[in-house]
């Protein structure tokens, strides 16, 4: 079958668009795992990853080899063993995963459920914590399925009140959003490289603070052993064989960042985003999450009364050349996710957008200001 030849403009929830220096990366002449070469860009990739996630002193930071999810699993795996108590706050689609893989670890888990939509009230947290003992308290910052920013600081800084770790998805707001692990006290956070960081999917940032490292359990998962995977990281022994286009391509894009400037990254995140909901509600659109507890980076718009929401997906992607994503869950129908990230977030994209989705709109008989 022939590969892909047509330009798609990625703006659903991931992967964002890459930038033609990181896809001139992937191009490079490819190296073994332990390959003498590869060994300054992995040390360049974790000290990049550290101060994007601007870890705490101490802390280990790295990249698994898998998805976003794989970030995930290792950090759970690392921390978690039957007898441990875990409070999660769930307020969509993610939340619900860290139930389930924490579950599947052998952690009793408590929930503090909130509307999907809407940030949770650290107040809720505060009190769930004062029922009794927690070893975690897990969150999703940057909830991909609603486009809704939790309150992190405040719920890392209740979890170390309590002497609990702070477990923490971050795969839709690093490099995106202001995000602090080591001044905000958070101790365990995963992320992936296909959003905010503007690389290929298939390396994932993960970073233990060292108040996590004195805890971690005996992992039973011989893949995502944060130990045996620091062995390959720091010490060069052999564990797994990582992909070295895939090195090339994170390296580029995290030189893209500190170029930038973490600090101005946000900010662009921020017009961006800002420049998006004025043209929504030209639109007449609105979002789902209100001011102050919306994503930068992800938009969850509102599919107006009588519109086919996959209608209009497919007329995106079938005219314009323009990816969006579905809701998840109980919000299946009722929303579009539209991610502005990575090398994706940029003015022209909002036009580019708007122009489309109004194309889009009056052909599913909806009328557009």
């Amino acid at each position: 079958m022939p590969l892909p030849s047509t330009e798609r403009l990625l703006l659903g929830p991931g992967p964002s668009p890459v930038s033609p220096r990181v896809t001139r990366a992937l191009a490079a002449p490819s190296r073994s795992h332990l390959d003498p070469e590869m060994v300054p860009l992995l040390d360049d990739i974790r000290e990049r990853l550290a101060r994007v996630f601007r870890a705490g002193e101490g802390a280990a930071t790295l990249a698994v080899s898998g998805t976003g999810t794989a970030a995930m699993e290792t950090a759970i795996a690392n921390v978690t063993e039957p007898g441990r108590r875990a409070l999660v706050v769930v307020t969509g689609y993610f939340g619900e995963r860290l139930v389930t893989m924490l579950g599947r670890y052998g952690a009793t888990v408590e929930r503090v459920d909130g509307e999907w939509g809407r940030a949770i009230d650290p107040a809720r947290v505060s009190e769930a914590l004062s029922r009794g003992r927690f070893d975690i308290v897990a969150v999703v910052h940057a909830e991909t399925s609603t486009g809704v920013c939790n309150p992190l600081d405040a719920i890392a800084r209740l979890a170390r009140e309590h002497d609990a770790l702070t477990l923490v998805d971050a795969v839709t707001s690093l490099g995106a959003m202001p995000l602090e692990i080591g001044a905000w006290g958070v101790d365990v956070c995963y992320s992936c490289s296909q959003k905010g960081l503007g690389a290929p999917s298939g390396l994932s940032p993960v970073t233990f603070s060292a108040r996590a490292l004195d805890r971690l359990v005996a992992c039973r998962s011989f893949y995502f052993d944060l130990n045996l995977l620091l062995d390959f990281w720091v010490r060069r022994k052999d564990h797994h064989t990582i992909s070295a286009p895939l090195v090339y391509a994170l390296d580029a894009a995290l030189a893209e960042v500190e170029e930038e400037g973490l600090d101005a990254r946000w900010q662009r995140h921020a017009s961006v985003h800002e420049s998006f909901v004025r043209a929504l509600d030209g639109l007449g659109l609105s979002l789902l999450p209100p001011p102050g507890e919306r994503l930068w980076s992800l938009n969850a718009v509102r599919v107006p009364d009588g519109v086919e929401e996959a209608a209009v997906r497919k007329r995106l992607l079938d005219r314009q050349n323009i990816e969006i994503g579905a809701g998840l869950g109980p919000l299946a129908g009722r929303i579009w996710r539209i991610g502005l990230m990575g090398s994706g977030a940029t003015l022209e994209n909002v036009s580019r957008l708007s122009d489309a989705l109004a194309e889009a709109l009056a052909g599913a008989g909806q009328p557009v200001r």
